[in-house]
């Protein structure tokens, strides 16, 4: 492994984040708010140390990046950028001690929008936006973006784009990678910007709206008031919410092909129609099952229950309403929501319906080859086969999210906390979503998770944005060895 390798490009991840926190420094300096002394500071700190790790190794030439080194960087990378990243935080005394400050930042950058804030409409502006924009810096991967505007790393980019991008089977719609890097941040860009406007036009203020569309494309889910969405109360807010926690649950390239003219981009990929169509039959069943028993009317039924399915089937974790009042049905369905997640190539988590897709095919084969033995199945995705060996990778996968997911739940019951809260918060910070059930409900916060639950949810985060194996991999004795 070339370490002064991975080391420089951790560097460099470092010092970016630096630069980007003279954003909220501005703020709270417009604002004259107390805060500005802890971010001045945590600038200084983090810029330092970013320039501490990468002038010793600058100097590595030319190397081609071996898949050993992208995963180093990616998981070392996300690690170090979440604790830089609670600085601000930590500094101001507002979040609370170091566990928090961390948690709440790797909170922001995996977009798993999970809150140790008890009062959120009480923290200075500036810091509200910060952990906004690093859900939205944090959405389509800090890697991602660094391909995209820092060419002069001297690394190869596909390494790090496959150890990154949230899909089984990475989309490259340019031969170069940073191209197609360039394309879906400048894709992500313009979507991030319509939404702002219509969300003023919707009665939000400036900040809000910029506060909350940096948190929505990401599907993050933090938002600026303690109620989340319900603050507003507005159909019309929901409704611009729905469509683009939607949109950022669908593929990126398709986005593209979209704006590229290709008006049916949407309906050709079975995935885009596997997930719009779970999401039709999911609101269509929770709307029917909270009419009457929680909401009078079928418009209230619907507008709560679509906005529900969408927020948490694609990890934003906003809320609307407190779901844990709704009946069982509603309740196991969005716990559903919560495993099976956004399409692969989104900024949303979970398992993504593509591995579903792939899950469910896999079944059906082997049903078939019981009847027949001989014949020979491919499992295909839009017509095209599927290599045996990424089939391989998806039941690895699925095997692996269910050990994690199992054993993390034990573990966060040992220490205390009770069966529904352990694995409703499990299963919201493995699949990056937020709020789960119990102590970390919707009205609620993670604020009484113990300490050490805590630092295991914060390992959860990271194992779910990062896929599991770019994690995992770094526990295997052969990954370290010559």
């Amino acid at each position: 492994m070339h370490w002064r390798l991975v080391i420089k490009t951790i560097g460099l991840l470092v010092f970016c984040v630096g630069l980007t926190m003279l954003l909220p420094l501005a703020i709270c300096l417009a604002d004259g708010d107390a805060c500005t002394a802890s971010l001045e500071v945590a600038v200084c700190v983090t810029l330092a140390a970013g320039l501490l790790l990468y002038l010793p190794c600058k100097n590595t030439g030319q190397i081609a990046i071996s898949s050993r080194d992208a995963i180093a960087i990616v998981a070392f990378g996300w690690a170090a950028v979440g604790v830089f990243g609670a600085l601000p935080f930590y500094l101001s005394g507002e979040f609370g001690p170091l566990v928090d400050s961390v948690f709440e930042s790797v909170s922001g950058f995996t977009t798993t929008g999970a809150s140790i804030l008890t009062d959120i409409e009480s923290v200075s502006r500036g810091l509200l936006f910060w952990r906004s924009f690093i859900q939205w810096l944090g959405g389509m991967g800090i890697i991602v973006l660094s391909i995209a505007i820092l060419p002069f790393i001297g690394v190869g980019g596909m390494q790090l784009y496959k150890a990154e991008v949230p899909s089984p089977v990475p989309d490259k719609l340019k031969p170069r990678i940073r191209d197609t890097a360039k394309i879906l941040w400048k894709v992500y860009v313009l979507m991030t910007a319509i939404e702002v406007v219509l969300l003023l036009f919707g009665g939000m203020s400036f900040f809000d709206a910029v506060c909350h569309a940096l948190t929505t494309l990401p599907t993050g889910g933090f938002s600026t008031k303690n109620t989340s969405i319900d603050y507003f109360n507005s159909t019309y807010i929901d409704s611009v919410l729905i469509i683009f926690m939607l949109l950022a649950g669908i593929n990126f390239s398709l986005h593209y092909q979209l704006l590229r003219g290709k008006p049916l981009a949407f309906w050709k990929d079975s995935e885009c129609r596997f997930f719009l169509g779970i999401v039709i039959v999911l609101v269509f069943i929770v709307s029917l099952n909270i009419y009457g028993s929680v909401y009078a009317t079928v418009g209230e039924s619907l507008r709560y229950g679509a906005f529900q399915i969408a927020s948490i089937v694609t990890t934003t974790g906003f809320a609307t309403a407190d779901y844990e009042q709704w009946p069982a049905l509603s309740q196991l369905i969005l716990l559903l929501c919560m495993i099976v997640g956004a399409s692969a190539g989104s900024t949303g988590g979970g398992v993504k319906c593509l591995r579903v897709m792939l899950c469910l095919k896999y079944c059906y084969r082997e049903l078939i080859m019981l009847i027949h033995p001989h014949a020979v199945k491919h499992i295909k995705i839009n017509k095209e086969p599927v290599p045996e060996d990424v089939v391989r990778s998806v039941m690895g996968f699925l095997a692996l999210y269910m050990v994690i997911f199992a054993v993390s739940t034990l573990l966060l019951a040992g220490l205390g906390v009770d069966f529904l809260t352990s694995i409703g918060a499990v299963a919201a910070s493995i699949g990056n979503i937020g709020p789960g059930f119990g102590m970390v409900g919707p009205v609620e916060n993670y604020a009484l998770i113990p300490d050490m639950g805590k630092w295991l949810l914060i390992g959860c985060m990271l194992v779910g944005r990062l896929e599991i194996f770019t994690i995992i991999i770094l526990l295997v004795p052969e990954f370290w060895r010559r």
